[in-house]
């Protein structure tokens, strides 16, 4: 029989002071009566952790509790942020949002880069080329100039924030992360500009380089800052240019065996006029979720949705959402909005009752830009078709992360891998 082996000082001395350092985090900063009370430990062992923590640099004195006596115990410690710094990024066709944070998550700088062009996806058009190679040429120095724009900004911010070293920097992007490697994988019609950014970073950062699926990183941002901080089991269905799906299962975000977990605009539906490809989701759920759809079927409905860009269906999803809000439905339209946001609902639910189906996640959350548009009216109806295709009880809610989801998420990924491996050294 095996002796079950018993902790020794320094053993325990490392849990306590990570115990103390993830309240830190979690809570802000605390008194060390604050600290006593929530680790259970004795007054002289909280003072020695203290003690050990502000010796290896992670936590210091950072204000006074405001307690109407003064003494040592109404001291706050709380983290030290300038002991690290970490940066995200969120990566689109069309643009690039970058954010730095110090250890303690105090946001230190952000900026937006529109970049692009005529052509799809923000590079020239290749038709404009020469047949003679002349377009791949194009494209090529297209990414070049992009990714050289991004880098100037990226630098130009952490010099106007007082980076002195980043320890990880988090990008998000569309398309497929390869589990073995870490790598952004060749997908679809995506940019090329995309992988080249992620393998720049990699080359010139001497800190850890992630980069994980946009829609992925707004599941995590949902979970721990939005709709479902309550629930450890979801499905995010993000809805915007494009369609995709995060799945968080008993706490753990799920890639998938090739990091496709989630693609739902390839999942067939009902519908849409055709079966999707392996290289084309143009019969998929994509026709029915995408912002093209959605202006498609606003116009079907008598409604103004000029052009297909995510921008005009966030446009349009809010307005119908808001008329069909109002007080007894008597704005004028309302009849018009009420049955697009009945269909669309439709749609939705359609490509919901498939991941239920598989998985059970008990609730869905609406995402994306047109998610997010539609807010509870959308979600509301959602619930409602939901409900009569699936036995499965499922709740639907729209997202409620403030702010951008994928940058936020992609900062609290950074923040946890930064924490993770200073923690682990105190």
């Amino acid at each position: 029989m095996t002796t079950p082996r018993t902790a020794t000082p320094r053993t325990a001395r490392a849990i306590n002071d990570r115990i103390a350092l993830e309240l830190l985090v979690e809570r802000g900063p605390l008194t060390a009566t604050q600290l006593k009370e929530a680790t259970g430990l004795s007054r002289p062992s909280v003072s020695d952790l203290l003690g050990r923590l502000r010796r290896g640099g992670l936590v210091d004195v950072v204000g006074e509790s405001g307690a109407a006596r003064r003494g040592p115990n109404a001291r706050l410690y709380g983290l030290v942020g300038a002991r690290a710094q970490v940066a995200a990024l969120d990566v689109r066709t069309d643009g690039v949002a970058l954010a730095f944070a110090d250890l303690a998550g105090r946001q230190l700088a952000r900026t937006e880069l529109a970049v692009g062009g005529p052509g799809p996806g923000g590079h020239p058009d290749p038709a404009r080329a020469s047949a003679d190679g002349g377009a791949a040429d194009a494209v090529d120095a297209a990414d070049r100039a992009t990714v050289d724009a991004v880098l100037r900004t990226f630098d130009e911010t952490v010099r106007r924030a007082g980076v002195t070293e980043l320890h990880t920097v988090v990008m998000g992007a569309p398309g497929l992360v390869d589990p073995a490697t870490g790598a952004l994988r060749k997908f679809g019609d995506l940019p090329g500009w995309h992988r080249a950014l992620h393998e720049a970073l990699r080359r010139r950062m001497s800190g850890r380089v992630q980069v994980e699926n946009e829609v992925n990183l707004a599941g995590i941002a949902e979970h721990r800052r939005g709709a479902v901080t309550d629930r450890d089991t979801f499905v995010l269905f993000w809805l915007g240019a494009g369609s995709g799906a995060a799945v968080v299962l008993d706490g753990r975000l799920r890639r998938g065996a090739s990091g496709g977990a989630g693609e739902i605009g390839f999942l067939p539906v009902p519908g849409t006029g055709g079966m999707p490809a392996a290289t084309d989701c143009g019969g998929g759920f994509h026709v029915f979720a995408g912002s093209a759809g959605v202006c498609a079927l606003a116009r079907e409905h008598g409604l103004d949705a000029p052009g297909d860009g995510v921008a005009a269906a966030e446009a349009v999803m809010r307005r119908a959402a808001a008329v069909a809000a109002a007080a007894g439905g008597a704005e004028p339209g309302s009849p018009a909005a009420r049955a697009f946001l009945d269909e669309y609902a439709r749609r939705i639910a359609l490509g919901a009752a498939g991941a239920v189906s598989v998985l059970d996640p008990g609730c869905v959350v609406l995402g994306g830009e047109v998610g997010r548009a539609g807010g509870e009216v959308l979600a509301g109806r959602v619930r409602h078709r939901l409900a009569g295709l699936s036995p499965l009880p499922t709740e639907v809610r729209a997202s409620t992360v403030a702010g951008s989801p994928v940058l936020g998420g992609a900062l609290l990924t950074a923040l946890d891998a930064a924490r993770r491996e200073l923690f682990s050294q105190q």
